[in-house]
């Protein structure tokens, strides 16, 4: 039995993807997408438990997690950018990836649950939210010196502004994870929330920490640490190799465990991803499986990778074309303050692909 997509995910992902005039064709076909944190929680009764009540108590906070779903969606655009699949914001195509269990799918789970962790956690950290602040320090063991460091005396304590992951990580995980029924042949579910957690793992654990010196004429007498999240492009790195090696699975007896499809595969870990079904090959457009094909797609005429035309273009072949445009260039800078600049022509050879 196939487990319907949360309400909730749905909306998130489809916050920039849609144009106001289909939202409530979205809410009647039960993928539901607002524009706006003020609307999704005026469908609160659509929620689930601590969903509803985080609207109707927090709603600041949905609104960074509205930001970090969007912040997931363009990471996963710019990660997707020379596969075939390239994380299209087609609203009607997007809804059919997100409604198969495939390794799209479970990279869109993880990089959505990694943005709102993100978000969340950054807006603490800059004052925007009263729930939270600065990470506390207090009962942390003193920072391990850097190898370069170690030895020159120099002392070590927690200070500054670290970045309270923690609570990023439980609102996303409040958020992103609905509560759903779980039964023996759930394995949707069991999946869905795997790669919701694999996602903010991929914040959570990579925390770096961030030091300043402090002492009379540029000495370091003193070094004030303080951990912070890793730049969101190093978490969309991260998981785009996941997606690369992420583990197919199929669900146990007892509809709670998941068991890796083949012989002598390891169990995935907590921060690979998983997935139950194949995916297609998103060559031609297919509105069932939500490919928009490759067709017209720009290629690399020498490249031997993904983004080359013979794997983009899936071996139809591909055309050559000159693209001529107008671009600012020769600007100058002129007291004060204005900068002015020439029109250049700019001409731009293009592969597509058939």
């Amino acid at each position: 039995m196939t487990v319907r997509l949360s309400r909730i995910q749905l909306a998130l992902f489809f916050i920039l993807l849609c144009p106001v005039n289909i939202i409530g064709l979205w809410w009647a076909v039960g993928s539901p997408l607002v524009m706006d944190p003020n609307s999704i929680c005026r469908k609160a009764k659509r929620l689930a438990g601590k969903q509803a009540e985080l609207c109707q108590t927090q709603p600041e906070i949905v609104s960074e997690v509205a930001k970090g779903a969007r912040l997931g969606v363009r990471e996963c655009q710019y990660q997707f950018r020379y596969r075939r699949w390239n994380c299209t914001s087609h609203n009607k195509y997007f809804g059919k990836i997100l409604q198969q269990d495939i390794r799209e799918t479970a990279f869109v789970y993880a990089i959505t649950a990694a943005g709102v962790t993100h978000a969340v956690t950054q807006a603490c950290s800059m004052g925007d939210l009263l729930q939270c602040g600065c990470e506390a320090t207090r009962n942390r063991a003193p920072p391990k010196p850097p190898s370069s460091a170690s030895g020159d005396g120099v002392k070590w304590e927690w200070g500054g502004c670290g970045d309270d992951v923690e609570f990023g990580y439980e609102k996303s995980k409040q958020f992103m994870d609905a509560k759903r029924r779980r039964g023996k042949s759930d394995i949707r579910t069991l999946v869905d929330l795997h790669n919701n957690e694999a996602g903010r793992l991929a914040v959570k654990l990579y925390m770096r920490t961030e030091c300043k010196c402090h002492g009379l004429s540029g000495s370091c007498t003193l070094r004030t640490c303080w951990k912070k999240m890793p730049h969101f492009r190093e978490v969309g790195d991260r998981l785009l190799e996941r997606f690369n090696g992420a583990s197919k699975v199929m669900g146990g007896n007892d509809g709670k465990t998941l068991i890796p499809v083949g012989h002598n595969i390891k169990p995935p870990d907590r921060q690979d991803l998983i997935y139950s079904d194949e995916s297609p090959d998103f060559c031609l457009a297919n509105r069932k499986t939500g490919s928009l094909g490759t067709r017209g797609r720009t290629c690399n005429s020498t490249a031997m990778d993904i983004s080359g035309c013979d794997l983009l273009c899936c071996e139809r072949g591909h055309r050559e074309e000159t693209l001529v445009f107008e671009e600012n260039c020769l600007c100058r800078f002129h007291w004060c303050c204005v900068v002015q600049c020439k029109k250049c022509l700019v001409r731009k050879e293009l592969s597509l692909c058939h």
